[in-house]
């Protein structure tokens, strides 16, 4: 799932809540769990229209101010 040329860096500690989470949820792997997570959050973005939108829903969701 992670493999190819796309590359991600977490940090070990989160990391570790990662896949301790992911094994309490019942996931096959922290790295299905990690793809659930971004296909869910990337999903509030699905009707967005412009650039504008973006900006105004990651406002709306306190990833920016």
């Amino acid at each position: 799932m992670f493999g190819g040329k796309n590359k991600v860096t977490i940090d070990p500690e989160l990391m570790e809540r990662i896949k301790k989470i992911s094994e309490v949820a019942g996931y096959a792997s922290h790295e299905e769990f990690i793809h659930h997570v971004l296909e869910r959050e990337v999903a509030h973005f699905d009707d967005a229209g412009s650039d504008d939108d973006i900006t105004e829903k990651l406002k709306g969701l306190g990833y920016i101010s």
